[in-house]
């Protein structure tokens, strides 16, 4: 009879090594998991270089233009040039980019150059110019003041190089077809998938960075409304600039924020204590999760089993209750298309969904949501139903 040996020296029931060769196997399962989530983040054909910031000249009937101020913590490649890498910056770098959005692009997608940028089928860069701090606060007040005082920051998530971020900036900026002014925050992520911890690291150091940025933007009398949006890892940075921000007492600058975290890579017990300190918000803190982000799921693994926040089940009642005491609304978005295959850039379709919404006459559509809780972003097709839904009896009566 054949028996296959587990162990040679193996000693006792099966009952005595069931559990360990199940941690064993889970662990291999999991180390796969990693390995294909790892593949999957960093066997983009399609990461762009620095080389896609260099300027075309030409003009496509049909593109889109769009200008993105970016102030970033990353250093410079070489003193007065606009590439930019993962290490970290002594102090704020600025510059703007116009950038050009081909026609007939899908939302939510970048039609990334292979080679040069043809604004025809491609994103590219059509003009850019490095900035001192005076230069860029002075051109974006003037850019807020023919906004009607509308201003969106983006800050970017984990894994993301300069242009990455850039793009994707621009490419919500299109898709909502809002007249509002536009600036990336880039922090110096070290763009690899190895490089977790030392993002983690990078946000921490920019914190007071995106502090003074906020507080630049609410002295401003041009700007009456910030909108802050961040991404993953880029909500982490964004919670503790928030509670940096209630510490020092600069409640002034809180209430001009309506914050939107995207997937937030944050420990729930860490987010908790965050917003205890920051306590509630003049407008709802708005947290867009997905409870199949499999982004997040590697993220809490790692973490030693930690509820991520961005992956949060807004079905869980213990979360609708945390989110009435925060007053912060978390808006389950898993009914949207998945843009990658680790579920996690949903966030960069939402653009799209409002100026759907804007389109149809929906009567949520440009209102800040102003109620705290649980919520369920429901899609049909191209059509929005019911946008908000709250968790509870307004779902039972659905």
């Amino acid at each position: 009879m054949f028996r296959l040996k587990v162990f040679p020296n193996m000693q006792g029931s099966w009952a005595d090594f069931r559990a360990p060769l199940l941690r064993l196997l889970h662990e291999v399962v999991f180390g796969l998991q990693l390995l294909a989530v790892g593949v999957s983040l960093s066997a983009c054909a399609s990461r762009p270089g620095p080389e896609i910031l260099e300027p075309v000249q030409a003009h496509v009937d049909g593109a889109q233009i769009v200008t993105v101020y970016t102030a970033t913590t990353r250093a410079r490649e070489a003193p007065g040039v606009t590439r930019f890498t993962g290490e970290r910056a002594r102090q704020t770098n600025y510059a703007t980019f116009d950038i050009s959005l081909p026609p007939g692009r899908q939302p939510g997608k970048i039609d990334w150059p292979r080679n040069r940028p043809d604004p025809s089928r491609t994103v590219a860069v059509v003009d850019q110019q490095g900035l001192d701090e005076r230069e860029f606060l002075a051109r974006l007040s003037a850019s807020a003041r023919s906004t009607q005082g509308e201003v969106s920051l983006f800050v970017h998530g984990y894994n993301q190089n300069f242009q990455q971020a850039l793009f994707r900036l621009a490419q919500m900026v299109g898709d909502s077809q809002q007249e509002t002014s536009s600036i990336l925050f880039a922090w110096p992520s070290q763009a690899t998938v190895a490089g977790y911890v030392a993002d983690r690291d990078a946000v921490i150091y920019s914190r007071d960075y995106l502090v003074e940025m906020l507080a630049a933007l609410a002295r401003d009398r041009n700007v009456s409304k910030i909108n802050l949006f961040a991404h993953s890892m880029g909500g982490l940075l964004t919670v503790e600039a928030l509670r940096q921000l209630r510490l020092t007492g600069q409640d002034r600058v809180l209430d001009r924020l309506q914050v939107v975290l995207a997937a937030p890579d944050i420990d729930a017990d860490v987010f908790r204590a965050q917003m205890n300190v920051v306590g509630p918000m003049e407008m709802p803190l708005i947290v867009l999760v997905s409870p199949d982000d499999r982004a997040l799921l590697v993220s809490q693994r790692l973490a030693g089993q930690h509820e991520r926040v961005g992956a949060l089940d807004v079905n869980d009642p213990r979360v609708e209750e945390a989110a009435r005491q925060a007053n912060v609304a978390f808006i389950d978005i898993s009914s949207l298309d998945t843009l990658d295959p680790l579920n996690h850039n949903r966030y960069a379709l939402v653009a799209s969904i409002y100026a759907q919404l804007e389109e149809t006459g929906d009567l949520n559509a440009g209102q800040p949501l102003r109620q705290a809780g649980a919520f369920v972003f429901k899609s049909i097709g191209s059509t929005i139903s019911s946008p908000f839904v709250l968790v509870g009896k307004a779902l039972a009566g659905d």
